[in-house]
């Protein structure tokens, strides 16, 4: 069983900065890519970014150069950094974790926080 926690979101005015975090715990033996996605009413779930263990990132064109990812590999923790932040940028953040738990890879999601942007 591997639980995937999230904290971080809140309000801020534009322009503001918050700091996303996402914390895997349970019985793992490694974890792959990591990532950050978000979702608002009505539409579909889209990739903000992600990190790869290698530590090559990638990000959506919407979110380059005011978002940041990082990964700390020693607590099972993937941050996002956003600055900047936009009304726009308004939506539940899920993170999202490529887990090896027992010999077997699986996909895991956190249970969402709210970020909303707005004066």
């Amino acid at each position: 069983q591997v639980q995937l926690v999230e904290s971080g979101g809140g309000l801020v005015q534009p322009g503001g900065s918050l700091r996303l975090s996402c914390t895997a715990s349970g019985n793992i033996f490694s974890i792959n890519t990591m990532g950050w996605y978000r979702q608002t009413p009505g539409k579909e779930r889209e990739l903000v970014a992600r990190i790869f263990r290698s530590m090559n990132t990638n990000y959506a064109d919407s979110v380059k150069g005011r978002f940041t990812i990082s990964r700390d590999n020693t607590k099972n923790t993937v941050y996002l950094q956003m600055n900047s932040l936009k009304p726009e940028d308004t939506a539940v953040y899920y993170c999202r974790q490529a887990v090896l738990v027992a010999s077997v890879w699986g996909d895991y999601w956190g249970q969402g926080t709210q970020v909303t942007v707005s004066s």
